[in-house]
């Protein structure tokens, strides 16, 4: 299928145009960031409840109606330290792209180099490949990050330290990254496996074409679909495990803006504050399952056998 009916076949589907513009619209909230912030004048880490009068009750729930919502915080502020929500949601999108996102690139790469070389090669490679992946498939990788903060937090975080975010970050994008590029290189062996004895490639073979000449010329062109595809389905996955993480209080600490430990405070205090889940609650389901209808999209619009 050329590029063109691939674009074709996209555009006539309705729900991943929709599901695109939702995705894009949450991209531009995260590198826009600091701009919006700016404009609103406010910013994601100040305490407004308590450092002005009239917002928090003596218990530390807003005092105005639904969370705080108020012409100076349109979404209402955080109950406890009284932070602007709207802010808070602007940077927390912009902390779960950015591990999800720095987490799929790595995975792209560990997964596009190991699947195309084991998938060319075979034999000994092949059969040592299935037994990393199968240890690795058998780990808990959930219970693994669960484990993994307090070692870290305890092997290079001092007594009394708190951990710098750029580590927190680092861990996150490393165990996704061990554990995610397991699916796409088994994906990527099976698909090289059968492109290696097309006629294309036979031919290349017959002209006396190098390894280096096929795997770069022949085989790589036509991998980038699956790529692709399981991308747009692993962010979203990536953005739900952080999130996840962060409830239970082992992914992204304070102060770094999160969904997840938001989504941990509002469930806290549903019962006096309901309005302050809506919102982390909603953005985070909005946004997974806008990425989750756009892979489906882009594996529709790349298959030809698709029916429409």
């Amino acid at each position: 299928m050329a590029a063109t009916s691939m674009v074709d076949a996209f555009r006539r589907d309705r729900v991943g145009i929709a599901s695109f513009c939702v995705v894009g619209f949450f991209v531009v909230l995260a590198l826009a960031a600091p701009l919006i912030t700016a404009l609103y004048g406010k910013n994601p880490t100040e305490h407004y409840g308590q450092n002005g009068a009239g917002l928090l009750s003596p218990e530390g729930l807003p005092l105005l109606p639904n969370g705080g919502i108020s012409t100076e915080h349109w979404f209402g502020i955080e109950p406890g330290l009284g932070r602007d929500v709207l802010a808070q949601l602007v940077y927390g999108v912009r902390t779960s792209l950015l591990i999800a996102g720095t987490s799929a690139a790595v995975v792209a790469v560990i997964g596009v180099v190991v699947g195309v070389a084991v998938g060319y090669l075979s034999g000994f490679v092949d059969r040592a490949f299935t037994f990393v992946c199968n240890v690795l498939l058998a780990f808990p990788a959930l219970l693994f990050l669960i484990t993994l903060g307090p070692v870290v937090q305890t092997r290079f975080v001092g007594p009394g330290e708190s951990e710098p975010a750029w580590m927190q970050f680092l861990v996150l994008v490393l165990v996704f990254s061990v554990f995610g590029w397991v699916p796409l290189a088994m994906v990527l062996r099976t698909v090289v496996r059968s492109l290696r004895e097309q006629e294309f490639v036979e031919a290349a073979r017959a002209l006396g074409a190098s390894r280096r000449h096929i795997v770069f010329r022949e085989l790589l062109p036509n991998v980038w679909a699956p790529v692709l595809v399981h991308l747009t389905l692993a962010v979203p996955a990536m953005v739900t495990t952080e999130a996840a993480l962060s409830f239970l209080g082992v992914g992204v600490n304070e102060p770094v803006p999160d969904w997840g430990r938001m989504i941990s405070r509002g469930a806290d205090v549903f019962y006096d504050d309901p309005t302050y889940l809506v919102f982390p609650g909603v953005s985070l389901l909005l946004f997974v399952l806008a990425f989750n209808l756009l892979g489906d999209a882009v594996r529709d619009a790349l298959d030809p056998h698709t029916v429409r």
